[in-house]
């Protein structure tokens, strides 16, 4: 297995050799976990908040989804750029690079008077929180090869699996305890303090990288990233944001701008050396295009309740901030549970389905929400999309390890998360169209019937596949 140019190679007897039983202590696997967590925890953390956001700075509620969908436009831009950045110049060093960014991006929102800072500083959050996850498999691996292993324990990446993105409903209590605690301002100021525990942690317990192999050229970097692919999908998946921003309200030159620019980044990115979407890969490997989508439709919905029901609950119902974050910790406890034993017996199929049914049932459970409805329905609502998290997650998560070619496991893995984000960005969309006057019942059975829809696909495209195996391989 080749290394990464940054990254310095195993030298079985060098003297900071560590040995087979300690090479992945708590001490080497805690910054890595932290920092995995800080994206999705950060998609979830601001749902909370929205509503006193957009009383704070005197803006429209339906205004502030923008927040959510500013860190996970630019997460789904960096995280496959960061894989590569990592590869070129170290793992470490991008790391701890996407700390500093973090720490940075939380002092600038805590301090912000207005929706562009705030915006401004979810940008940047997004970027370095989207560091982490890419950095931490490349560290797994040479930790693998230092300590002479063919690859590491199943709690390690299973470990970093539930800390990337079984934690997203975390940010729910947590969210809701530090705004109803310390205000909307406490929800920025924590990546502040996270951000510099990880960095700390990474500068004591992770070993540095080695020195580059030869002087970086600008022009060679930014092909070895596919800049010019990067900044087409950026301006592609911008220019439709906009579209969808917009709405009720038609900007359909916004539309046809998008239209031609995802046209012209497939027919870059067909020709480009490194792509960074790379369109062949997913036109010859159906199996692979079906995961990624699965993984999108249930993240899609997974999303309009984290950030629909969250506003919901606290418009309608009139829950604090507090009591709507911790109604849906039930969803994370579900999640975190079934992940473990599902990835550590390789199940394929039979959770990928599991995931599609809770998705169904979940999602009709919300036309039962009202004003007067039993609140109850929402903790069992949320266990229901604990459970879609929780099968969709593990089952995709394997089943890419299967259907990736061995050479491109880091695209491919990178382009999981970034179909991840897309849904994720649909849903915020959704939620601010459905929501943009007034968040209310009739909204919330819209929502309902909207995530019925796409529930269904997802049992389709699931339950048709005949591709994907019971298990595979351990």
């Amino acid at each position: 297995m080749p290394v990464p140019s940054g990254a310095r190679p195993a030298v079985p007897n060098r003297d900071i050799a560590i040995s087979q039983d300690r090479a992945f202590s708590w001490r080497f696997t805690t910054p890595l976990f932290i920092g995995s967590a800080l994206n999705p925890v950060n998609s979830s953390l601001i749902a909370t908040a929205l509503v006193p956001i957009a009383h704070g700075i005197g803006v429209p509620i339906g205004r502030t989804a923008a927040l959510v969908t500013a860190l996970y436009l630019a997460s789904a831009i960096a995280q496959p750029t960061a894989g590569k950045a990592a590869e070129v110049l170290g793992p470490r060093r991008v790391f701890l690079a996407g700390t500093i960014l973090v720490a940075v991006g939380g002092l600038l929102g805590g301090f912000a008077q207005d929706l562009i800072s705030l915006l401004l500083s979810r940008v940047l959050i997004g970027l370095g929180t989207s560091c982490a996850y890419p950095t931490a498999m490349l560290l797994i691996r040479r930790r693998t090869q230092e300590a002479g292993l063919d690859k590491p324990p199943g709690g390690v990446l299973g470990g970093l699996q539930i800390a990337g993105i079984a934690t997203a409903s975390l940010g729910l209590p947590v969210g809701g305890i530090l705004v109803g605690a310390l205000g909307w301002r406490s929800v920025f100021f924590i990546n502040v303090l996270v951000g510099l525990i990880a960095l700390t942690a990474a500068l004591i317990w992770v070993f540095p990288d080695g020195p580059l192999k030869r002087p970086l050229r600008l022009r060679g970097l930014a092909v070895r990233l596919d800049a010019v692919g990067t900044t087409g999908f950026a301006a592609a998946m911008i220019t439709l944001l906009l579209f969808l921003f917009f709405l009720p309200s038609a900007h359909w030159y916004l539309l046809g701008i998008s239209i031609v620019l995802w046209i012209a980044l497939v027919l870059w990115e067909l020709r480009a050396a490194t792509p960074f979407l790379d369109v062949r890969m997913l036109n010859s490997n159906k199996p692979l295009s079906s995961t990624y989508i699965r993984f999108g439709l249930a993240l899609l919905c997974q999303y309009v309740v984290l950030y629909g029901i969250t506003q919901w609950v606290q418009s309608v119902r009139g829950l604090s901030e507090t009591q709507a974050g911790l109604l849906l910790l039930p969803m994370t406890l579900v999640s975190g549970l079934i992940i473990s034993p599902v990835a550590r017996r390789n199940l394929v199929r039979g959770p990928i389905i599991a995931a599609a049914i809770a998705c169904v049932i979940g999602s009709a459970g919300v036309l039962v929400l009202s004003a007067s409805a039993w609140i109850g329905w929402v903790v069992v609502i949320t266990l229901f999309f604990g459970l879609v998290v929780g099968f969709s997650a593990a089952g995709n998560q394997t089943a890419l390890y299967a259907q990736a070619p061995p050479d491109q496991l880091g695209t491919a893995s990178g382009l999981l998360r970034t179909f991840g984000y897309v849904g994720s960005i649909a849903s915020s969309a959704i939620t601010g169209l459905v929501f943009h006057t007034s968040v209310s019942d009739p909204g919330v059975h819209l929502i309902g019937w909207i995530m019925i829809g796409v529930s269904l696909v997802l049992l389709l495209v699931s339950a048709l596949d005949r591709t994907l195996p019971s298990e595979t391989g351990a």
